[in-house]
């Protein structure tokens, strides 16, 4: 597959803008977030921005390999609007957990957002095997935060 530069950059800026966004927005909040109880196996604050680029970097490949793909165009929008989809759950999560610190309502929100990127996943993978694959880290660090997520709750 030949690299379409132009659209690689636009698909792995698209989920590093929504992520560039979120971490302003919710920049205020990291004060409050840094003195609140958290549950045994959180990781240190450094990591987070770390993991999430990864991820976002990850998310554009993935999204990338689907549009450019020769599969047909229906199947590609489809798989694309829950990848937008999922993105919007994504953005709104940080939001709702650190600004409105609604942590049992970020909780559901988060299995939401899980069983978005798994329908992704399944999506990306019929189109493509590898942007499947490459979300799978992803589902992984959700389904992680959903721990810390209810931990929080709990804990607060």
């Amino acid at each position: 597959m030949k690299t379409e530069w132009k659209k690689l950059i636009i698909a792995i800026s698209l989920p590093l803008a929504v992520g560039g966004v979120s971490a302003l927005l919710t920049s205020g909040a990291m004060q409050s977030f840094e003195s609140i109880a958290k549950p045994p196996l959180s990781p240190p604050a450094w990591l987070f921005p770390v993991v999430w680029t990864l991820l976002y970097l990850l998310m554009g490949v993935s999204s990338y390999r689907v549009w450019v793909s020769p599969s047909e165009l229906a199947k590609k929008q489809n798989a694309l609007f829950f990848y937008l989809l999922q993105l919007a759950f994504n953005f709104l999560w940080s939001l709702i957990f650190f600004n409105a610190e609604r942590y049992l309502f970020a909780f559901f929100w988060l299995i939401g957002l899980w069983v978005l990127i798994y329908i992704t996943e399944r999506k990306f993978e019929r189109i493509d095997k590898l942007s499947g694959y490459l979300l799978l880290p992803y589902l992984v660090w959700v389904a992680f935060a959903g721990y810390l997520n209810i931990g929080i709750y709990f804990l607060n």
